[in-house]
């Protein structure tokens, strides 16, 4: 019976931390589904390197919350990791979680690309978009894009591609460029390429308004020092912290393999929420 009462407890409280969770999603398109975008800063190879590992991140936080994740465009770097990449994540309040995930993130670490394993920084961005698709009302003329096709990268053997089925496009007036690479069709490449630029023009002319508003405020900051909003810290300690939240968690392997959830819902409380109930005491690191 104790065994019993246990388990039964533990169902309770996991079904009350997601009744406080829901109680934080007050932004306007927190119901929506999510483009992610992640692109590495400062720091060479081991920035690529960095990015591709809080793609791998955030796609086991997805799979993890049972998300339909979709990999709409990955650009391979030169010797490790990604240049970019964009993420479809669709399931609950998707958005709503991942928009405080926005920013620059810090990598602290012995570098495994310098022969004499000194201490690297690298940084890279992560961005999240409301996914709207055609409830988005920005009109978008024609004449304003540039539209390239080329061939997606990928792995060799039956998986090769050798059409020109890949799509990229740069908004001119603006200079956002956006591609994606995952079909096999270059209409539909097209088509979720101007999804993900629809998105993004949205964000920035929501953004701008913003500023307007608030001349004081900055969007993600420059992608290097002094900018980041979570380090991510494996020597000489092992540490993840929020800049923003002050949350932190020592098991950065935890933290790597997708256990996002106490960050994001600090970042919800910073943002506007409420939550009920005493606040989760972080975990104490060096």
């Amino acid at each position: 019976m104790e065994e019993d009462l246990a388990e039964h407890l533990k169902r309770l409280e996991a079904a009350l931390a997601d009744l406080e969770l829901r109680q934080l999603f007050a932004g306007e398109h927190d119901t929506e589904d999510a483009i992610l975008t992640i692109n590495p800063g400062a720091g060479g190879t081991d920035a690529q390197d960095w990015a591709g590992m809080l793609l791998s991140m955030y796609i086991r936080w997805a799979r993890s919350h049972g998300f339909d994740v979709r990999l709409l465009d990955e650009q391979p770097g030169d010797e490790a990791g990604i240049k970019s990449a964009t993420l479809e994540v669709r399931g609950d309040h998707a958005y709503g979680r991942l928009r405080v995930e926005s920013g620059v993130h810090r990598l602290v670490r012995m570098s495994p690309f310098d022969t004499q394993h000194r201490r690297h920084t690298s940084f890279a961005s992560v961005a999240a978009f409301p996914d709207l698709d055609d409830r988005i009302e920005i009109e978008v003329d024609e004449n304003d894009l540039r539209i390239d096709t080329f061939r997606a990268s990928g792995k060799g053997g039956q998986h090769v591609n050798v059409t020109d089925s890949a799509v990229r496009i740069t908004h001119l007036p603006t200079g956002l460029v956006v591609s994606c690479q995952n079909e096999r069709s270059q209409h539909r490449n097209r088509d979720s390429a101007m999804k993900v630029l629809r998105a993004r023009l949205y964000d920035r002319a929501v953004q701008e308004a913003k500023a307007r508003e608030e001349a004081a405020k900055e969007g993600l900051g420059e992608n290097t020092f002094g900018n980041q909003m979570r380090s991510y810290v494996f020597q000489p300690y092992r540490m993840v912290k929020d800049h923003r939240t002050n949350h932190q968690v020592g098991d950065v392997d935890r933290v790597m393999g997708g256990d996002l959830d106490g960050f994001i819902e600090a970042g919800l409380v910073l943002s506007g929420g409420t939550r009920r109930g005493p606040e989760r005491a972080a975990e104490p690191g060096a």
